[in-house]
């Protein structure tokens, strides 16, 4: 049987799960956070030493501050803040959990994960995306040697490495990379680097190209992958490349199996994103008692919100959440 029923269980220990927890928490609501990973598991898995293209007040949640000697914050330092703010905050945190199915109706839900259940009268899903990769749906994409996230670059000095894609994340990589000594080569579906590649690394990539430190293939398509080589279509008829790995930086999408399989939140299926329905206002969705927030809310739009406007979900839901169980409170 679950233990004692909580107010509010979240979904997601990223950043933005984080301030929704904090906030409920801070209106004397019992909470209790959920993760299948670790804290921000998302931020674990970017690559070492990753720059934030935000400022420090732009990351801050709780209205703790987040003290940097540098302009902008790295992976490891958003990484030792929100550990710290959760620490303050003595949030109550399920980590390596994960939930598999949401029972019942508002007011009366039982949170279903592989270590039991968690009674609560209302849900907060702020899952983020990093956990899904786009898969290109390839022969050999599941081959050993590619990967769809990149950490760092060292195991692969004097090495041939393929990188998929030209935005930021390839970029990143593809410069790193090279700057470690491995042979890189770019296989690009477009016409040329993304133009919103961060405006510091674009023209950095562009002259690498240039120079001829990193091939290029654009306008290409990949057609199959074996243990070394990535077969592709260029514009100039098809290509075998030298790969002893690869990484296929293809991006994210939200995981739809917990969205509808197991939390059987309705989608807006009017919107190519698909993202869930909910009222931009409490941020409930149409399953009552459910909320949402964060990149969650754009569905495959995951560039609609990132922590620096999400975070300020957060308020809103708390507001709600506690309004809503004021509410039921007072018809009982």
């Amino acid at each position: 049987m679950p233990a004692a029923k909580l107010d509010v269980v979240v979904i997601g220990a990223g950043p933005v799960g984080l301030a929704c927890a904090i906030e409920i928490q801070r209106r004397s609501l019992s909470v209790a956070t959920v993760d299948k990973g670790a804290l921000v598991n998302s931020l674990v898995g970017y690559p070492t030493q990753m720059e934030f293209f935000s400022t420090p007040e732009l990351l801050e949640i709780g209205g703790h501050p987040f003290p940097m000697a540098s302009y902008k914050p790295h992976r490891e330092d958003a990484l030792d803040y929100y550990q710290r703010v959760a620490t303050a905050e003595k949030l109550d945190l399920r980590l390596y959990e994960k939930v598999t199915a949401l029972r019942g109706q508002a007011g009366d839900f039982i949170v279903e994960t592989d270590k039991g259940e968690l009674a609560t009268r209302a849900v907060v899903v702020a899952t983020g995306f990093f956990d899904v990769p786009n898969f290109m749906g390839i022969p050999g994409e599941e081959l050993p040697h590619v990967n769809h996230y990149y950490k760092e670059p060292y195991a692969h000095a004097g090495r041939e490495v393929v990188v998929v894609g030209a935005k930021n994340s390839s970029a990143k990589a593809a410069l790193a990379l090279t700057r470690a000594g491995a042979r890189v080569t770019l296989v690009v579906r477009g016409a040329a680097v993304a133009d919103t590649v961060k405006y510091w690394i674009r023209p950095d990539l562009i002259n690498r190209i240039a120079e001829g430190r990193i091939t290029a293939y654009f306008n290409t398509t990949i057609d199959a992958i074996t243990p070394h080589s990535v077969e592709v279509t260029t514009p100039n008829g098809p290509r075998s490349i030298p790969a002893d790995y690869v990484y296929a930086l293809t991006g994210y999408r939200p995981d739809y199996s917990l969205l509808i399989d197991a939390l059987a939140l309705p989608l807006d299926e009017s919107d190519p994103a698909k993202p869930p329905v909910f009222d931009p206002e409490t941020h409930e969705t149409a399953r009552p008692g459910v909320y949402v927030a964060g990149t969650v809310c754009g569905g495959l739009a995951t560039s609609r919100w990132f922590i620096e406007n999400g975070r300020h979900h957060a308020q809103l839901i708390a507001k709600a959440v506690a309004a809503g169980l004021v509410q039921a409170a007072s018809l009982k």
